[in-house]
C-alpha cells in the first residue's frame, strides 16, 4: 500500500494564515491563532517564520510574483495593448475568484494600508504598475493609444479601477458571482482602454 505524501507544514500554516488574516484582520489576530488554525503546535510556526509579519510578507511576495510574472509574459505575446490589459484584470479577478480570503488580505492589509509593512513592499508595487505603463508607453508610440495620457497614469487608473472592484466584493458592496466578474473585467477594459485609443473623429469638431 502507498504512503500518503508527506504534509507540507509550512503551506499548511501559510493556508490557515490567510484564513485567520482574513476572518479577524491581521493586527487582531496572535501567532497561536494561526497555530490552531492549522493544527499545529505553537512553536512550529516559530520554526518557519520568525513572526506573524513574516508570514504575512511571505503570503504577499507569493502573490505578487505571480502577478508580475503574468504580465510579463502577457506583454511578451503579440496581442493588442487592449487584448493585454484585458488578460492582466482577467488574471487579478480570477485570483480573487479561486482565493477570495487571499485578496483580502493583500487589499486590506497591504495595498490599501498606509503602515510599514506596505511601504517595505513599495518597489514590488510599483514594478507591476511599471509594467502596465509600458504596455500603455507602446501602444502609444504604435499610435494604437493616444500620447496625451501619461503612461503612469493610465497604470494607476487601471489597477484603480480594478482594486475598487475587488474592495467591493471584498465587503459585499457589489454583487459577485462569475456572471458578475466577468461583467466587471469587460467594463473596466471597456472604460480604460476606450479612453485610452485613437478614436478616427478625435479630432473632428462637434456637430451642432
Amino acid at each position: 500500500m502507498a504512503k500518503a505524501p508527506p504534509v507540507d507544514k509550512r503551506r499548511q500554516i501559510l493556508d490557515a494564515a490567510v484564513r485567520v488574516f482574513a476572518r479577524q484582520g491581521f493586527h487582531s489576530c496572535r501567532v497561536s491563532d494561526i497555530a490552531d488554525e492549522a493544527g499545529v503546535a505553537y512553536g512550529l510556526v516559530y520554526h518557519y517564520f520568525s513572526s506573524k509579519d513574516q508570514v504575512l510578507n511571505e503570503l504577499f511576495t507569493e502573490r505578487w510574483s505571480l502577478l508580475l510574472a503574468a504580465i510579463e509574459e502577457v506583454d511578451a505575446q503579440e496581442i493588442g495593448p487592449r487584448e493585454k490589459l484585458d488578460a492582466v484584470a482577467g488574471f487579478i479577478i480570477d485570483s480573487y475568484r479561486h482565493d477570495p480570503d487571499l485578496m483580502k488580505v493583500i487589499i486590506v492589509e497591504v495595498t490599501r494600508a498606509a503602515n510599514t509593512f506596505a511601504r517595505t513592499h513599495i518597489a514590488e508595487i510599483s514594478r507591476a504598475y511599471d509594467m502596465i505603463a509600458k504596455i500603455v508607453a507602446d501602444a502609444q508610440r504604435a499610435g494604437t493609444f493616444r500620447r496625451d495620457i501619461d503612461p503612469q497614469f493610465a497604470s494607476m487608473w487601471f489597477y484603480g479601477a480594478i482594486e475598487q472592484l475587488l474592495s467591493g466584493w471584498v465587503f459585499d458592496l457589489i454583487p459577485g458571482g462569475p456572471q458578475n466578474f466577468g461583467r466587471a473585467r469587460e467594463m473596466v477594459v471597456e472604460t480604460i482602454c476606450g479612453g485610452l485609443e485613437e478614436h478616427a473623429d478625435a479630432g473632428a469638431p462637434a456637430r451642432g
